[in-house]
């Protein structure tokens, strides 16, 4: 993960939520994105983002399931965590690296 300003983290999270929502209506999901974002924001478990990969599993391909994953870990690391005091993973790298 590169490092990005703070700016930048909220505009890909923004692209993210457009993705999201473009993929749970391509794959008919019953699930919103306010499910994802409570998912990921109330982790507490190794399958937890297996959870929200589920949540896209139409029995599809493997490319699709690529895709899925690659979105889903692209949420996982710039939506919030109560684990990380509310802030995403990439928000906790950059405070970090301006220490």
């Amino acid at each position: 993960m590169q490092t990005e300003s703070k700016q930048q983290i909220l505009e890909r999270r923004k692209e993210i939520e457009q993705e999201l929502v473009d993929m749970l209506k391509e794959t008919e999901s019953d699930f919103t994105l306010d499910h994802i974002r409570d998912v990921i924001f109330h982790e507490d478990d190794n399958d937890d983002m297996m959870k929200v990969v589920a949540m896209f599993d139409r029995g599809g391909d493997a490319s699709e399931l690529s895709t899925v994953l690659e979105l889903v870990t692209d949420a996982w690391n710039y939506f919030p965590h109560k684990a990380l005091g509310g802030i995403s993973p990439a928000e906790m790298i950059l405070k970090h690296q301006q220490k």
